[in-house]
């Protein structure tokens, strides 16, 4: 029988000490590198390479619909939590028990690099990669296993990008007729491998994190916005780039008359704008791009 896609999945380890899959998940892969050395020396006879295995590493790298867990993986990040994952052929009508499989593989890992999208009229997505820090087991890590009910979707005209004037006072400016909004963040690692270490695989721990927000809008429409909530434009983001200077963000569920009224927070902190791209093509519509980079810490949910 031929395994399809639906029936491998990523699992990890939540906080009950069961495995749990990652829920919505529409693609996931699992690399397995071998850092080599070159090995050739005068004793060898011939001109054919030698390469001698001197670490391993893996990563992991899993996409998803659900993003309701956006908080939790940014905590997960800032905290700098391991995480015990698996992979493993999966079974029953969700695609969700761990079979144990010959390939299935379990070990800790950091979350490295996490992208959330938020776009117009469309389903968020993350996109997940962690980054292995020490060696890999067979076999299950636990029978223990709970089974999870799909989140459901989240459109992403529902949740948009705050930003205030300054880096005092509240974002209370949601970006007016935005189209997209994407948070990325980044986590680097270094090896913390050394002699004392049993094995080949590489220890690693976190060093740095970074993070960005992209988006894009129209610098201009006819909507009437009936909400009364005040917006930030393309103006004022040009203002806010020729400052040089930090601004406050938040990015929030939202509701209301024109999607403008803020609800919970998701995350928020200080940006600088780095890039602002104004377009202006023929017989289309004037947009423009931003990228914004995360100045200090992020808060999540404040």
């Amino acid at each position: 029988m031929i395994l399809k896609g639906q029936n491998f999945r990523i699992l990890f380890l939540n906080d009950a000490g069961n495995l749990q899959c990652i829920g919505m998940s529409t693609n996931c892969s699992v690399t397995l590198n071998g850092n080599t050395e070159n090995s050739e020396h005068k004793d060898i006879v011939g001109n054919f390479a030698l390469p001698d295995i001197a670490s391993k590493s893996w990563q992991v790298q899993v996409e998803s619909l659900d993003v309701t867990d956006t908080a939790a993986m940014l905590t997960a990040i800032k905290s700098g939590k391991k995480f015990r994952l698996q992979w493993d052929k999966t079974s029953t009508v969700e695609n969700q028990r761990p079979t144990d499989a010959a390939y299935a593989y379990n070990g800790e890992a950091f979350l490295t690099d996490a992208t959330f999208q938020f776009d117009n009229r469309t389903n968020s997505t993350k996109s997940l990669q962690f980054s292995g820090s020490g060696p890999l087991s067979q076999g299950l890590y636990t029978e223990d296993f709970d089974a999870i009910n799909p989140a459901g979707f989240t459109k992403g005209q529902f949740v948009r990008l705050f930003l205030g004037n300054d880096n005092t006072a509240a974002p209370v400016k949601v970006l007016a007729s935005a189209l997209t909004c994407s948070l990325h963040i980044s986590v680097t690692l270094e090896d913390s491998t050394t002699k004392d270490t049993v094995g080949d695989f590489v220890v690693q721990e976190p060093t740095a994190i970074s993070y960005d927000i992209s988006t894009s809008a129209m610098m201009e429409n006819d909507e009437t916005i009936t909400s009364q909530v005040q917006g930030q434009t393309v103006a004022d983001l040009e203002t806010i780039y020729n400052s040089s200077q930090p601004v406050k963000f938040k990015i929030a569920n939202t509701s209301g008359n024109n999607n403008r009224t803020a609800g919970a927070t998701i995350v928020s902190g200080s940006v600088v704008i780095t890039s602002l791209e104004l377009q202006g093509p023929n017989r289309q519509t004037c947009q423009y791009n931003a990228t914004l980079q995360g100045y200090g810490p992020y808060l999540v949910g404040a």
